[in-house]
């Protein structure tokens, strides 16, 4: 294995102008303010970033800006996820080129593929990568089930070295890595917490856009310290915030919460709408009862 990633990992959104396109200068800011805030690593162009709503050179302008602006002080991810193989295999060479670390990949998302059509995509897209890819693993919106048998066989595939399971049973960590026999590392989707303590080494968190400091301290508490209680009462602090972003609302919250807090990166863009106002004052409470400071640095 190339690298070893740990700790959490932000689920980027994607930042746009008042006109609705990409916005290199706010996306930097923003990249430069999650690595100053200590979050371990980053993947821009998962769903959190809106990758399906972008056009290829939309996307590879992100990727960039990311890229260059962390400069190799924490590991980047890029979303590589498409429904054809090879446009997978081609958004994999256009990341790896830029400089990423490695990629996360969604499995195809409409054309509900078979186990052996999986693993012949998987396969494929393994044998044209460098670096170390991690799969995807969201059933409620790839209509695919990643199931803990079928992830240990791709582990078998070269660079296929960590999954985002993001169910919510976390028994599935815990078959993961029995049944990958240690070629698998997983990272909890949204039960991070939960997840730590299965044996996750890092979460793909959507909440640490919001508070990137707090949701990093996290996964040292449970982790590195092994400071259960003090990891205990961070994450009750911080429920407010994963059930804001959690469900529908998972960027139209979490932008309306960014720009509560000064750290602006523009509206959703269509088909998603902004949160409507009816809603605000349920992201205001929110980071109130997290203690969700304003953003410094900007």
């Amino acid at each position: 294995m190339a690298k070893k990633f740990r700790g959490t990992f932000t689920v980027m959104v994607t930042a746009f102008d008042n006109d609705g396109l990409i916005d290199l200068d706010a996306q930097a800011r923003f990249t430069q303010w999650q690595v100053d805030s200590g979050i371990h690593g980053l993947i821009p162009l998962g769903s959190t970033g809106e990758f399906l709503s972008m056009s290829y050179t939309e996307r590879k302008a992100i990727a960039e800006c990311v890229i260059k602006t962390v400069n190799g002080r924490v590991p980047v991810l890029v979303g590589a996820g498409a429904e054809s193989t090879d446009d997978v295999i081609e958004n994999v060479e256009m990341a790896e080129n830029l400089g990423a670390d490695g990629t996360m990949i969604i499995p195809p998302f409409y054309s509900t593929p078979t186990r052996s059509e999986l693993l012949k995509h998987f396969e494929r897209i393994s044998q044209k990568a460098t670096k170390p890819i991690m799969l995807y693993n969201n059933p409620a919106t790839a209509n695919v089930d990643l199931t803990p048998d079928l992830v240990a066989e791709l582990s078998h595939f070269q660079h296929i070295d960590y999954i985002k399971e993001s169910t919510m049973d976390v028994t599935r960590v815990r078959d993961i890595l029995d049944l990958s026999e240690g070629r698998m590392n997983v990272f909890g989707g949204i039960m991070g917490y939960e997840s730590f303590l299965s044996g996750a080494c890092g979460w793909v968190a959507v909440g640490s856009n919001i508070m990137p400091k707090e949701f990093a301290m996290l996964f040292s508490f449970s982790d590195k310290d092994k400071n259960l209680k003090e990891a205990r009462s961070l994450y009750k602090q911080l429920l407010p915030i994963i059930r804001l972003v959690g469900g529908h609302r998972y960027v139209s919250a979490t932008k309306a919460a960014l720009m509560e807090i000064g750290q602006p990166v523009g509206l959703p863009r269509s088909p998603r709408l902004p949160l409507p106002d009816n809603e605000l004052n349920m992201v205001k409470e929110a980071l109130e009862r997290s203690g969700c400071q304003r953003a410094q640095n900007l």
